[in-house]
């Protein structure tokens, strides 16, 4: 039942074709055919992934269809005999608000402002904006987020964030590369299996857009369950263990009696970071490795270098990709903007599928949401972590970009394996 009510809704968005327009010049357009199919053409010459491949053998003006919800009219054109629904990006999906009306309510939600305060600041009520932003989770996020297939990240981050749901235990494997939050998934162990799940709902987003997808590198912390996840679901990939992590485990079992020696190890530790080689950071760990021994640190500190040093050309993989992450710090600060959102909603409290559309809309709202100021002007404009990405927007505000980007996704999505 599940996967064919999958398959509806996929076939469903296919038929939808959603392009970048403002609210009065759709209203001043819509019922006059001439100036709508000139306003198409523009599109289909600018953006012509927004439509599918036979918009280029022409197409053919449908029929107006009336929305009773919002009172506006939407037009249907035929392409190669098939009927699409052509919806603007001042609508939101299903017809539920506005988008210009809306879009300032879900950019605060970034800053995690309640949803009893914007009903208090922008109408309706909590529930309107909870669902208003929970179905932004439904939609897919690599293929919302990434523009071309080329420019999916070959290297990514990954780690699970411990969260709770309902008091119980539970965990958010979360991927990331290039400020982009590219998947995440709520699961309740932090076993091989589960997270093999829980990273498999990337791997099945990124392969509905780019079915040969496979990344060369992922940075990992220590955890032997997130390694054999990303192993088992790309056996060709390379791990690369999170050198920060070392540090910070190590910094953790400092006392006072080992305070001293730790200033030593840690000039020591850095100065494996450096080594321009593979040949060299082996030759220097080793190093390290025996000179912990020598001085006798604790156990608890010996273990964590020698369980690294077993693992060692895991971490040398580096050397072989340049581009790849070697530390997860990238992965760490976004994981920081998560921890505020779990902590100011008092976690989960319904069900699981609940829990991974909540996070899910906290994903891609993060993507696409206008950055600071100061940042967008590092970034030469570019306003959020999508657009630097892709180079590239459809439009100023950055939901109308989000819905557009969102649907171009959806429609290219290939249908489920029922096997």
């Amino acid at each position: 039942m599940r996967q064919s009510t999958l398959i509806k809704t996929t076939h469903r968005q296919k038929r939808i074709i959603c392009v970048p327009c403002d609210f009065k010049k759709h209203q001043a357009i819509i019922k006059n055919a001439a100036l709508y199919r000139n306003f198409l053409d523009k599109i289909i010459k600018e953006s012509p992934e927004l439509f599918p491949e036979k918009i280029k053998e022409g197409y053919l003006m449908k029929e107006l269809r009336k929305s009773r919800k919002l009172n506006i009219y939407q037009r249907r054109i035929l392409i190669n005999k098939v009927s699409y629904t052509i919806k603007p990006s001042c609508v939101m999906p299903s017809m539920t608000g506005l988008t210009d009306e809306v879009e300032k309510g879900l950019y605060f939600r970034q800053f995690n402002i309640p949803y009893e305060a914007l009903a208090y600041g922008f109408g309706h009520d909590a529930m309107y904006w909870y669902r208003l932003e929970t179905q932004l989770g439904r939609y897919n996020l690599v293929g919302s987020t990434v523009k071309e297939s080329k420019q999916i990240p070959e290297d990514v981050i990954a780690d699970e964030k411990h969260t709770r749901i309902r008091g119980e235990k539970a965990y958010i494997a979360t991927t990331c590369a290039n400020e982009c939050v590219l998947g995440v998934s709520v699961v309740k162990k932090a076993d091989e299996k589960s997270l093999t799940k829980a990273y498999g709902v990337f791997k099945n987003e990124v392969q509905q857009i780019e079915p040969n997808y496979s990344p060369k590198t992922v940075n990992v912390d220590c955890l032997q369950a997130t390694e054999n996840s990303w192993l088992n679901l790309f056996p060709q990939i390379s791990i690369i263990l999170c050198f920060f992590h070392l540090f910070l485990g190590l910094k953790q079992k400092v006392t006072k009696d080992t305070k001293v020696i730790f200033a030593t190890l840690s000039e020591k530790l850095w100065n494996c970071y450096k080594a321009s080689n593979k040949s060299s950071f082996s030759q220097k760990f080793r190093r390290l490795s025996e000179w912990a021994t020598k001085n006798s640190l604790p156990e608890s500190m010996l273990d964590k270098i020698q369980n690294f040093k077993n693992k060692v050309t895991f971490s040398s993989h580096f050397y072989q990709h340049p581009k790849a992450y070697r530390t997860s710090n990238l992965l760490d600060r976004l994981m920081v903007r998560m921890d505020r959102r779990l902590f100011d909603t008092q976690y989960f409290h319904g069900t699981l599928s609940q829990a991974e559309l909540r996070i899910r809309a906290w994903a891609i709202i993060h993507n696409f949401a206008p950055s600071t100021a100061v940042t967008i002007r590092k970034h030469d404009g570019w306003q959020s972590p999508a657009e630097r990405l892709n180079q590239q927007r459809y439009h100023k505000n950055w939901l109308h970009n989000l819905l557009v980007s969102a649907h171009r996704a959806e429609r290219k999505r290939t249908p489920p394996n029922l096997l």
